[in-house]
């Protein structure tokens, strides 16, 4: 055999392994993401809040309690995740959102929130439907449309 088709053939293998590790470490990881959404809805509680402000910063930057930053770990600790400010009875809370309901919030107005913890995992309008935002357009659409 020629040097070119054991190269070959040793690369295929290797990748053939790849590819087998990374689906048994994602069907592990979707068993633990099953688990822990489990656990979310078993602590879900609906509440009326009212939203003072919204956006995406570092968790350290925004004041959350300590025990929330020591249960994160190291590698997470400088992302950016969505963040709402909300008068909760009479108290203001910070909370950390869902990002896909994050864009659903509207700010300055009342909802009422499904909350585990200080995650909350959906949001629907008191008075009224919420506002949708728009789809932001693709890059190949952007081109196309001019």
């Amino acid at each position: 055999m020629s040097t070119l088709t054991i190269v070959l053939l040793v690369i295929l293998v290797i990748l053939i392994v790849a590819c087998i590790v990374l689906y048994f470490l994602g069907k592990r990881a979707e068993k633990k993401q099953a688990e822990q959404q489990e656990q979310i809805d078993a602590m879900a509680q609906t509440m009326s809040m009212l939203i003072i402000d919204k956006g995406k910063m570092r968790l350290k930057d925004a004041d959350f309690p300590p025990i929330v930053l020591e249960s994160t770990p190291k590698y997470l600790r400088r992302s950016k995740v969505p963040v709402v400010k909300a008068k909760v009875g009479p108290k203001i809370m910070t909370l950390m959102c869902d990002a896909e309901v994050f864009p659903l919030i509207p700010v300055k107005k009342e909802v009422k929130a499904t909350v585990s913890g200080i995650y909350i995992t959906a949001v629907k309008g008191i008075r009224g439907p919420l506002d949708t935002p728009q789809k932001k357009k693709g890059l190949f659409a952007r081109l196309r449309g001019r």
